[in-house]
């Protein structure tokens, strides 16, 4: 054996096994052979669906692991978020809608549910709405389409400055930063149409034009009253037609 050790051929050859194999290991770990697999139960905190490149599409989660806002593939962190459900990524990286729900009683006994489905526009944001929220005794439930007519994206640095003005305590320096918000980033969300059922507990159907003036409205009043009214541009009511109208 010893001979084998110090024979002149010995290292050569043992560096050069030991490199194929290390080569054979280091190419099979990254393929990355992975069988499905198949469970009746799984228990987590977080599941982040990927593409093969590493990119972030789909998050499900509990509330303590839901992230931030994703933009570009990347996380940023949303002060503002409180959330229990799923986040929907594009094929960018960046948020592009998602589902949360929730619902507990607080220390005054007072009753809360919630529950939101959304889709954004792209870099933008919801364009399709379906929530339903309660509060004790006041519930309200719809579905929304909006339009965004805001000429830039929603990145990092403008959901950063957001959530600073949102965290300001009431007074004059929030009203004066919110003034400055609003010139410095013009434009929004302007709600085209609604359907649900109000806290007055009445149902109706709403549309609106470009620029979000309610121009067709449908409702059934508490009483069950029926009424449909037309609008003009400024909002002023030209016809009404109730139940008992030819």
């Amino acid at each position: 054996m010893l001979k084998l050790f110090s024979h002149p051929k010995f290292l050569p050859v043992y560096s050069g096994t030991v490199t194929i194999i290390l080569a054979f290991i280091v190419f099979t770990g990254a393929k990355k052979f992975a069988p499905n697999a198949s469970f009746d139960q799984i228990t987590v905190h977080r599941i982040n669906v990927i593409e093969p490149n590493g990119l972030t599409r789909m998050v499900i989660s509990d509330n303590a692991e839901f992230p931030g806002a994703y933009y570009m593939g990347k996380e940023y962190p949303r002060t503002d978020r409180d959330a229990t459900g799923m986040l929907f990524n594009n094929e960018e990286g960046t948020e592009n809608g998602g589902f949360i729900f929730g619902g507990k009683k607080d220390s005054a006994g007072v009753t809360h549910s919630w529950g939101h489905l959304s889709f954004d526009e792209y870099n933008r944001d919801q364009t399709l709405v379906m929530e339903s929220s309660s509060d004790g005794n006041s519930r309200n439930t719809y579905y929304v389409l909006n339009d965004d007519d805001r000429p830039y994206s929603l990145t990092p640095a403008y959901s950063a400055e957001w959530q600073r003005i949102k965290a300001m305590p009431a007074g004059p320096e929030h009203v004066a930063a919110l003034k400055a918000w609003h010139a410095k980033y013009p434009g929004g969300i302007i709600n085209r149409a609604y359907f649900g059922r109000d806290q007055d507990k009445s149902v109706s159907l709403s549309l609106k034009d470009q620029q979000g003036h309610e121009r067709l409205v449908v409702r059934v009043a508490p009483d069950g009253n029926p009424l449909i009214e037309f609008l003009d541009g400024a909002g002023k009511v030209v016809r009404t037609i109730g139940a008992t109208d030819k």
